[in-house]
């Protein structure tokens, strides 16, 4: 049986207590450590700060004072020194005592969480610095207890790594499929035997694409003479070798801008506070759209009941996108459920309107595939791919497959049906891997317990 005292943890840990403003002659030449990722990993940056900062130096335990139990710990192994933000703190350590791969499991486990509740105001809440974390009182066995415990750990921990690289890859399989089968949707491929059933009847928009775009271009131009829409410069042809793949006989390519009726922007006012609430106008955030799905939380509350622009409320059944946010989900598109607050669309985002036979469901799925993700990473612009922006003539530029009417309708059930498939294989992945997880935690309760 392992023997344990109850040490404090300065009996084995030192602080280097020297501070440093940023300018100081000290850190000249110096990298600065830019972040510890949970996985105990160091990166390094250039970029200069305002906040003062410590020096670490070789084979020092560098711990993250705000997410240190999620495993923002590691021992520097570098060759010359590094700065830090005081946001870290670096220790050296008695290896006498201590075995510092012991140490980082144990800060990792709930026996650390636990004591730290009791021990610290504010618990895991606080950020953990040398003042308030070198006098915490924990149990510590001998060194040759710290040893059989990293033995027991390496064993558990390489299996479960194991598990968690299967898992990793058949999520992106997962990811992978989703993608193939919004592919073949707007290929045609899913609805071949759909089409054999319901051969084209030329000029019947329900089943010829061309008879559609006619339709819809006759909708445009009615609209246009009635005053409801401007009228706008025409896009250019599509040119044969433009087209990227081959379309069933009865659809057609064509632009966005030919099959929506028009795309509206919204505004920001500067009078804003906290998330709207019930009765209250709110503007929504970028971070709203976010892959399939209407965040309506996601909103900044106007100071004003009456908002300035209540042309702009976000609706039922609404088509709205983003023109800026970050490169993997700028322009993405959601259709916009039961909205239970007054919200309005700010200037980051976008309203499509659709005329109202055509599937908003089919339209959705394709701005979301591959092929259109792919087309607005070309054309987005901006020099940090945390904000990306496309124009209106970007979206409209967009090639489109069109399938006629009702084929438009089948493509959306069959990939629902589909997509309700995968939705459970993804929601299995992650059970699996909560319950990975939770094993870890178990594991590391009972050894440190």
């Amino acid at each position: 049986m392992n023997k344990f005292s109850i040490v404090k943890i300065s009996d084995f840990l030192t602080s280097r207590e020297e501070r440093y403003k940023p300018d100081d002659s000290n850190l000249d030449g110096l990298k600065r450590l830019d972040k510890i990722n949970f996985s105990g990993n160091i990166y390094l940056s250039e970029k200069p700060t305002k906040t003062d900062m410590i020096i670490v130096h070789s084979g020092d335990l560098v711990i993250s004072g705000i997410n240190v139990q999620k495993g923002a710990i590691a021992v520097y192994q570098g060759d010359e020194p590094i700065t830090a933000t005081i946001h870290y703190s670096s220790y050296t350590f008695d290896r006498n005592k201590i075995d510092i791969e012991y140490f980082k499991r144990f800060l990792k486990s709930p026996e650390f969480l636990k004591t730290l509740s009791e021990q610290v105001k504010g618990g895991i809440k606080t950020e953990i610095k040398p003042k308030t974390f070198l006098p915490i009182e924990i149990k510590l066995p001998n060194l040759s207890g710290q040893e059989k415990i990293n033995k027991y750990f390496e064993s558990f921990e390489q299996e479960l790594s194991e598990l968690k690289s299967e898992l990793n890859k058949q999520e992106k399989y997962v990811s992978q499929l989703k993608q193939a089968i919004l592919q073949e949707a707007i290929a045609g491929q899913l609805t071949a035997e759909w089409r054999t059933q319901n051969p084209m009847q030329k000029g019947d928009p329900d089943t010829d694409a061309a008879a559609l775009l006619a339709k819809i271009k006759t909708e445009k131009q009615q609209a246009i003479a009635d005053g409801k829409l401007k009228k706008e410069k025409p896009l250019a042809e599509i040119a044969i070798d433009e087209i990227p793949f081959s379309l069933p006989e009865n659809w057609v390519w064509t632009n966005f801008g030919e099959v929506i009726l028009d795309i509206e922007a919204g505004k920001s006012p500067n009078s804003l506070s906290h998330p709207a609430q019930l009765d209250k106008w709110g503007v929504i955030k970028m971070s709203a759209i976010s892959w399939d799905v209407f965040l309506e939380d996601e909103n900044k509350q106007l100071t004003e009941n009456m908002p300035p622009f209540k042309d702009k409320e976000i609706k039922k059944d609404d088509f709205i996108m983003t023109r800026a946010n970050t490169s993997e989900l700028v322009a993405k598109s959601v259709i916009v459920g039961d909205v239970r607050d007054k919200l309005l669309l700010n200037d980051k985002t976008l309203r499509v309107r659709f005329p109202e036979f055509l599937s908003k469901k089919y339209f959705h799925n394709f701005n979301n595939g591959a092929f259109a993700r792919s087309y607005y990473a070309s054309v987005a612009k901006g020099s940090s791919p945390s904000m990306k922006n496309v124009t209106r003539d970007n979206i409209k530029s967009l090639l489109v497959p069109l399938p006629p009417l009702t084929e438009q309708k089948a493509i959306v059930e069959k990939v629902d049906r589909l997509m309700n498939i995968i939705d459970q294989l993804e929601q299995q992945i992650k059970h699996r891997k909560q319950l990975a997880e939770n094993l870890m935690q178990t594991v590391l309760r009972e050894a440190f317990e």
